[in-house]
């Protein structure tokens, strides 16, 4: 039978030994108590930890009595440091990459880095842990089944409604990250494109003492929005999948789509093929051949 803290008695494991290689390594989004034992074991074995900031990760590592060197990695350096880390590593050398919070590569700097070294024949080595897109994806209530993770909003208000067209009659659940101090802006732009009834989360300060889920339609979070002097913190905000009429627009042909539109909202041929390139998220080059294919 099953005793009671029988693991507690086993003996240690020994530590593995770390081989040559880059290893992204994700670290806590908030909460100090999410990092991994295998994620403190190789940044303690590691030659030297590449930081998205060097301040920021340093309190991590003095949390826990890590004394391994660190260098900068960040998207004002990238490129540069890309190339000597390479080098490094061809050579034979150990590093983990992390940033700030969260997972390498994931709308933070790493690409560059990753790249460089699979090209080089050099191992890249994840070592998973927590990444706020999974977090509040988990805990928004919405679809989880089908998702698609698009990153940063653009920040100018034209290019950010463009991106929102594109996902207008999505079938999935969209998760984007945004900057606490454009979110009302953004919500504002969420109501004009999708709608005030598209339900949305804000997800917000996650695993932190002040964590918040915002869950509702887009015109009543934005209202609370409006309501507060300003949003504070690393902000995850969730689209719900378009309403089924909605999402059967892309089941429709662009040919088909484009002759509704011009029979039920009077545009002419080339607005109604503007329109369908920006619901379908694809060029309008590539619309008009499919307008062709099926005309």
């Amino acid at each position: 039978m099953f005793e009671p803290h029988a693991f507690a008695r086993l003996p240690p494991v020994p530590a593995e030994h770390l081989t040559p290689g880059l290893y992204l390594v994700a670290t806590p989004i908030g909460n100090l108590e999410d990092i991994t034992l295998r994620a403190l074991r190789v940044l303690k074995q590691a030659d030297v930890i590449a930081c998205e900031d060097t301040r920021h990760t340093q309190k991590l590592l003095n949390h826990f009595a890590i004394e391994t060197r660190t260098i900068s990695y960040h998207e004002h350096n990238e490129a540069e440091r890309a190339a000597e880390l390479v080098e490094e590593l061809a050579k034979g050398a150990r590093i983990a990459l992390v940033t700030d919070a969260g997972t390498p590569s994931v709308s933070d700097p790493g690409f560059r880095l990753v790249t460089q070294a699979i090209d080089r024949g050099i191992p890249v080595v994840p070592v998973p842990g927590p990444a706020a897109l999974v977090a509040a994806l988990g805990a928004s209530g919405l679809p989880a089944d089908s998702f698609c993770f698009r990153g940063f909003l653009p920040a100018k208000s034209g290019a950010c409604k463009r991106q929102l067209e594109t996902i207008r009659s999505s079938s999935r659940t969209e998760i984007f990250y945004e900057a606490p101090h454009r979110l009302a802006e953004t919500l504002e732009q969420i109501v004009q494109v999708l709608g005030s009834n598209r339900r949305i989360v804000v997800a917000r300060e996650m695993t932190k003492v002040h964590e918040e889920f915002l869950r509702g339609e887009a015109g009543h979070i934005l209202q609370t929005i409006r309501g507060r002097d300003s949003a504070k913190g690393e902000i995850t905000l969730l689209i719900a999948p378009a309403a089924k009429q909605e999402s059967q627009l892309l089941t429709v042909s662009v040919a088909d789509r484009v002759h509704q539109l011009m029979r039920e909202e009077n545009l002419d041929q080339k607005a109604a093929l503007k329109r369908v390139a920006r619901e379908r998220g694809i060029s309008r080059s590539e619309a008009y051949r499919q307008f062709q294919q099926h005309h």
